[in-house]
């Protein structure tokens, strides 16, 4: 049977046990997502409360970490998303997405309306990755790939 959250209370909780074990076992989250036949992205929000795992994959995820039953339920459970509260985030990294929203958004909504009409790319029917690549000019460089199901505005 599927439970539902109403609160971020047991996922907070669970996360910070999942962070703790997963830096006591020295494993990386590309190492818990493997067998769970998820992306490690999805995999990784999951663990950080945004997302809830197909049974399999959450016994999987628990038996890597040393987590018992009860978290494995947790990690199945539907969460309630969202995981910055206030205002403008003030984490560097998160803070630079929020930048690139703030400076691209309105250009990226333009296209979108432009090229696939009135309507909304989806965050649920959605796949995201992302990859370090090397640039000729020297360092590296993030490559973000956020991949969503388009959904028109049905008029009624």
């Amino acid at each position: 049977m599927l439970h539902s959250n109403v609160t971020q209370t047991s996922r907070v909780e669970l996360t910070s046990r999942v962070l703790a074990a997963k830096a006591s076992k020295d494993i990386s989250f590309g190492e818990l997502a493997e067998g769970t036949g998820l992306r490690v992205a999805y995999v990784t929000a999951a663990l950080l409360g945004q997302h809830a795992l197909p049974r399999h994959a959450a016994e999987l995820v628990c038996s890597r970490l040393g987590l018992d039953a009860a978290d494995a339920k947790e990690l199945q459970a539907i969460p309630l998303r969202g995981s910055l509260p206030g205002g403008v985030p003030t984490d560097p990294t998160i803070y630079r997405f929020y930048e690139m929203v703030q400076i691209y958004g309105t250009t990226l909504k333009a296209l979108v309306h432009e090229q696939f009409g009135d309507g909304i790319i989806s965050a649920i029917n959605f796949k995201l990755d992302l990859n370090k690549v090397e640039d000729p000019e020297g360092g590296s460089r993030a490559v973000i790939t956020l991949d969503g199901k388009f959904l028109p505005n049905k008029p009624f």
